[in-house]
Formats: C-alpha cells, sequence, structure tokens
C-alpha cells in the first residue's frame, strides 16, 4: 500500500501554487485578485440592438433564417415599413407602428401589438394579444384563444405561408401547426365592429407583400394557399352544409403526413376542413370520445398526441370513411361511422381538447 501512493505524481511545488492561486481567484503570474469567471460570462454577448427595429420609416428590413435563433424580439415606432422576421423568436412586442406591413416567424410565447395601427401582418405565436390598436388585419396561427383589448377594427384570417426552414421553426417554438384558434377572439372591451373575419378570398400576398430587398428574396416565400405551413381552416365562418365529420390519427412516424394528406385528398373533392387539433389523450378521455369504439384505439394513445380533423359538407361521412379505407387500409384511424353520430363526435372531441388546453 505504501508503495502505491510512493508512486503517485505529486504537481510540482509551483504548480500546486498556481493551483492554489487559481482556486483562490488570483493571477498566477501577479498574485492579483481576479473576479471570479461563472459559465454565463463566457457565452456570446447578445447585443440588443440586433434584436430591435426602432424609429424606422418607409424601409423594408427583416430577419434571415437562423438570425434571432428564440430571441427576444421588440419592433417599435416604426412608420410605412414592410419588416419580416424569418426565424423564431420567445417573444415578440410591437408598439406604435403605423402603416407597416409585419410577418413574424413562429413564436414561442406571446405577440403583444400596443398602440398602433392601420398594419397588416401576418403572424404564428403562442399568444396573441391586443392592445389600443386600431384596424389591424392578421392572417394568424395562435395556440391559445387571440385577445384584444380597447381594439376597433380588428380583421383576422387563418394563417398561410410558406418558405422551407419554416416547418423546423415551428417545432423550434414548440407549436403544432394543428392547433389554430385564429378566429376564435375574447374581446377584453366589447362593442360593435371591434372586429370580424378577412374575407374567405383574401390572398395573404395582397396584404403583406414578398419582401422586395435582395438580402431578404433569399428566402423561398411563398403564400399560395395550397402549400401552407398550416392547413387553412374555416374556423368560426358560418358551415356550408349541416353534416360534419370526425377523422383522428394516433400518434406515429408519419402522423402529420398523414393527416395533411387526408386534408389534400377532402378538399379536394370540395370538402371544407373547420378545425384541428393536436392533443394528448388519456384513456378515460378515449372512452368519453370514442365511445363504444374507444377499447379499439386506446393502446394507440401512449405513442404521443392524436391529430383531429373535421370536415364539412354534404356526404363528408361517406367520403371520409371511403378515402380512409383506400388511402390508409393499414393504419389505424378512427372516422365518424354516420352522419347522425358525426355531430356528436365532433363535440365530444373538440369540446374534450379546448378543455384539455385551457380554453
Amino acid at each position: 500500500m505504501g508503495c502505491f501512493f510512493s508512486r503517485r505524481r505529486k504537481p510540482a511545488q509551483g504548480g500546486q501554487l498556481q493551483l492554489q492561486q487559481a482556486a483562490a481567484g488570483q493571477d498566477a503570474a501577479t498574485g492579483e485578485q481576479k473576479a471570479p469567471q461563472y459559465s454565463w460570462d463566457l457565452r456570446a454577448k447578445i447585443d440588443p440592438k440586433d434584436y430591435t427595429f426602432s424609429g424606422l420609416k418607409n424601409e423594408t428590413v427583416g430577419r434571415l433564417p437562423g438570425k434571432v435563433a428564440g430571441q427576444q424580439f421588440v419592433i417599435q415606432d416604426c412608420e410605412n415599413c414592410q419588416i419580416y422576421i424569418f426565424d423564431h423568436s420567445a417573444t415578440i412586442t410591437i408598439d406604435d407602428c403605423v402603416n407597416c406591413q409585419i410577418f413574424l416567424g413562429p413564436i414561442k410565447g406571446s405577440v403583444f401589438f400596443r398602440d398602433c395601427k392601420d398594419c397588416k401582418c401576418v403572424v404564428a405565436c403562442q399568444q396573441f394579444r391586443t392592445r389600443d390598436c386600431r384596424k389591424l388585419e392578421v392572417f394568424l396561427c395562435c395556440a391559445t384563444q387571440p385577445i384584444i383589448e380597447s381594439s376597433t377594427g380588428m380583421k383576422f384570417g387563418c394563417f398561410q405561408y410558406y418558405y422551407p426552414e419554416l416547418a423546423l421553426q415551428f417545432k423550434d417554438a414548440g407549436l403544432s401547426i394543428f392547433n389554430n384558434t385564429w378566429s376564435n377572439i375574447h374581446d377584453f372591451t366589447p362593442g360593435e365592429n371591434n372586429w370580424g373575419l378577412l374575407p374567405e378570398t383574401a390572398v395573404v400576398q395582397d396584404y403583406v407583400p414578398l419582401p422586395s430587398s435582395e438580402e431578404l428574396k433569399a428566402v423561398r416565400v411563398s403564400t399560395d394557399a395550397t402549400k401552407s405551413i398550416i392547413p387553412i381552416t374555416r374556423g368560426r365562418r358560418q358551415k356550408n352544409s349541416d353534416e360534419s365529420c370526425l377523422a383522428v390519427f394516433f400518434a406515429g412516424d408519419y402522423t402529420t403526413a398523414n393527416a395533411r394528406k387526408l386534408i389534400d385528398e377532402m378538399t379536394s373533392k370540395g370538402f371544407q376542413l373547420v378545425q384541428t387539433k393536436e392533443v394528448l389523450m388519456k384513456a378515460e378521455d378515449a372512452h368519453r370520445v370514442f365511445q363504444q369504439s374507444a377499447l379499439e384505439f386506446i393502446p394507440l394513445l401512449e405513442k404521443g398526441p392524436v391529430v383531429a380533423l373535421e370536415f364539412n359538407g354534404d356526404g363528408a361521412v361517406e367520403q371520409c370513411q371511403s378515402t380512409v379505407n383506400e388511402v390508409f387500409s393499414g393504419t389505424k384511424v378512427f372516422v365518424s361511422e354516420s352522419k347522425a353520430s358525426a355531430p356528436q363526435d365532433v363535440d365530444n372531441f373538440f369540446n374534450f381538447a379546448d378543455m384539455q388546453m385551457g380554453m
């Protein structure tokens, strides 16, 4: 044992002194006291100017994918500007902007418009709020109920936008492309004509044009509704038919792709997508929502959240069943059994989902 210890190498006396000085926060060369260094001191310093647009007039400005990377952003005192944030962010505040056209990529938290007027926007976020705003036209994707306060002349449409990096940015921001309550507005100061919906025929590019600057043109944007990363839903608009159908996909490798495929198949045949939702379910939820079919689907719930779609139109149930049997024959999908049971299916699922998401 003594032999073992005798072979351990000891630091040279000078090395030992340097270790002691380092532990005491002293400079090894001079012996002077140094300020301690922490891990957060070693991170790249954030310059707020890189995440702010302030006091601009008649300019086109923006941030390319990867340039915001989840930071907070501030837009204030801008007039007659075109502003594009082609990245995900933590939160964004927009104050005192007039006659601006704004695109905001996925926002993990909230976006808050204050004292803005005559602006046209495309926005994706977890929470949306306005206060003291006038005449904002917004193509919106919002995971929770949008809130307006002391605001008038507000108009809302469903978010429709595409560029190659956008899907990953939604994931980085923790947003699901299927959770969009764009038309379910809560008005804290109710009054006549405070808000309404944009025309169904509204085209994003007519409101927020594609960027004109050479730098921002590098982002390959499409405002074609058929390419939109977010499925276009009717939301609270009046339904064209008294027949709806519920389809539910269960978690797996191709859940999103399968849901998009069914949307394409049904809408190409003239049926309308009313609403979508992605949410976790438990066994007791399945009994409440799927009724007699629950036992068949309960084992699938452990894999992750389900994606639900409501289609509307005469013959929606029969067409949805037929499409699922033809296109997804190897995949378990819940589809309403009949026109008679479908309204209860839709109510059961979306009432449950709204409760889960705290709406």
